[in-house]
C-alpha cells in the first residue's frame, strides 16, 4: 500500500478554499482556531486538518445553539 503525501497549502490557498480573506486566516491562527504549521517565516496548512477543524467547529456551534 502506497502512502500519498498531501501537499502543504499557503495562507492564500487556504483563504481561497474557505472563501475568506487571508487576514481572517491570520486572525484564526492567532486565536488558535485553525491548525497551522510555521515553516520558516511562512504558515503552511494541510487541507484535511483545516477541513476537520471547520467541521468540528460547525458541530460545536450546532450543539451550543
Amino acid at each position: 500500500m502506497t502512502m500519498q503525501h498531501e501537499r502543504w497549502l499557503s495562507v492564500d490557498e487556504i483563504a481561497a478554499n474557505l472563501g475568506m480573506y487571508p487576514d481572517t486566516v491570520y486572525k484564526w491562527i492567532e486565536r488558535k482556531k485553525l491548525p497551522a504549521h510555521k515553516v520558516g517565516r511562512l504558515w503552511k496548512f494541510k487541507a484535511t486538518e483545516v477541513d476537520d477543524c471547520v467541521r468540528e467547529s460547525e458541530a460545536a456551534e450546532t450543539q451550543n445553539g
